[in-house]
């Protein structure tokens, strides 16, 4: 038996802040204690001046692989994740091969056994012909289904309307979405192709991978789900207009249609693409201020549930391409957390907002079992921030195997000083412990 006792922390979780300190026994959070009467313990962890969370639980990343390890791999990525305080993650199928059927799905779940520092699931990817092999998914063992129903890395476009409907009428799991119309994207794309050729400016991504483009798609996957009563979860939203498609006004345990929105859209606008270009290209494409301003408010009244990464690397040398050569996608792991709470030093947040957000709704949207609150009998999944120690996005401490940031040149007023996954410190200032290794998420479902 092991223990490490957490003192004189400030605890931020379920919408309060109070000072305290925690005893971690094992894997497992033994008690919250709120007075001066600490227990003995192997380890003790002084955390005056530090804020307390629930280990960070993304529910959206891409870690490539199997097959595209010359942009990440699950080794060098939960590393990244963990020193960001992200504790548990859920990883897309689009790798090589595709995790579309429950055979190479288990494969990557042994790859994560083996290699991550952080928890994990991943997703079974939907095709137009493995319907059968969607439905062999277990609920308890798997995070959900993802549908493509715009094209991206791997192009796993879900676009016969029968499979799509077979899929919201029988899934018995969530099924997350990438809502962008393929028909619009062609037709932009065709027209600014003919009108820039090859040396298009980044700044009209958003224009190519319109807000209509967005809409169409995403009240295509809302429709089909209230129609089949379906619990679906629309993955990165970037519009004002879309919002309007979520449920509203119902705790989160009772809407059946949420939505998430990424780290990058919370920050970035239209108006960076010059400065930044390929590094902010993503699907769906950074917008307007309006939008993003729209997707802020939207998560303070509670119509978007979640903030997530959407972490997917690219190499230097692919983003170094032109527009139309240049992949969509960045990392984010390791900034996510102290990026959303950048935005609570400048006021758009408060810290409980960012906790609820990043920590308790996945886990509550996706009943992941024990974790991502700080509870007595919850797993030890914890991070230690301290709120007065800024440091700057360099080359040198970028733990991303492409080597890249869009933050980059940044500097955040907050630094991550320890990560736990399941009782065991697995980041200390600075320094990373691969010896240990994350669990496969259960879901009680």
């Amino acid at each position: 038996m092991s223990t490490i006792l957490i003192k004189n922390a400030t605890i931020i979780n379920e919408g309060s802040k109070q000072s305290g300190s925690l005893l971690i026994k094992n894997d497992t959070i033994e008690k919250i204690i709120l007075d001066d009467n600490l227990p003995h313990a192997d380890r003790v962890i002084d955390a005056k001046g530090q804020f307390l969370l629930p280990g960070v639980i993304d529910d959206q990343v891409h870690f490539r692989e199997p097959g595209l390890t010359e942009k990440a791999d699950i080794a060098t990525e939960s590393a990244a994740a963990v020193a960001g305080g992200i504790t548990s993650f859920m990883e897309m199928p689009n790798t090589k091969p595709q995790a579309t059927n429950q055979e190479t799905l288990e494969d990557k779940y042994k790859l994560g056994a083996q290699k991550s520092l952080a928890n994990y699931s991943f997703y079974i990817g939907a095709t137009n012909d493995n319907m059968d092999e969607l439905l062999k998914t277990d609920p308890e063992r798997v995070c959900g289904i993802k549908v493509f129903m715009g094209s991206s890395t791997g192009n796993m476009l879900v676009d016969d309307s029968a499979i799509l409907e077979r899929i919201f009428s029988e899934s018995k799991v969530l099924i997350a979405t990438h809502c962008e119309d393929e028909e619009t994207i062609q037709k932009n794309t065709a027209e600014y192709k003919e009108k820039y050729g090859e040396d298009m400016p980044f700044k009209y991504h958003p224009e190519i991978r319109s807000a209509d483009a967005c809409y169409k798609s995403s009240k295509k996957a809302a429709d089909l789900a209230r129609k089949h009563n379906a619990k679906l979860h629309i993955l990165h939203l970037t519009t004002e207009k879309e919002l309007e498609l979520l449920d509203y006004g119902m705790p989160l345990e009772e809407k059946k249609i949420t939505g998430e929105v990424c780290v990058h859209h919370l920050w970035f606008t239209d108006k960076d693409y010059d400065k930044y270009g390929a590094k902010i290209k993503w699907n769906p494409a950074v917008k307007s201020e309006k939008d993003r301003d729209a997707l802020r408010k939207a998560l303070i009244d509670d119509r978007l549930e979640i903030i997530a990464t959407d972490h997917a690397p690219h190499t230097k040398e692919e983003k170094r391409n032109k527009y139309f050569s240049a992949p969509s996608g960045g990392p984010l792991v390791q900034h996510a957390l102290v990026a959303a709470l950048e935005m609570v030093k400048e006021g758009i947040f408060t810290y409980e907002k960012i906790v609820q957000k990043m920590c308790h709704a996945p886990a509550t949207l996706f009943k992941v079992r024990k974790r991502g609150y700080i509870r007595e009998g919850y797993k030890a999944d914890l991070v230690l921030v301290d709120p007065n120690k800024a440091w700057t996005v360099k080359e040198d401490n970028i733990l991303y195997k492409c080597g890249w940031s869009p933050f980059e040149g940044t500097t955040f007023s907050h630094a991550v000083t320890h990560t736990i996954v399941n009782g065991n410190i697995v980041y200390e200032n600075g320094k990373l412990n691969a010896e240990v290794k994350g669990e496969r998420l259960l879901f009680d479902r």
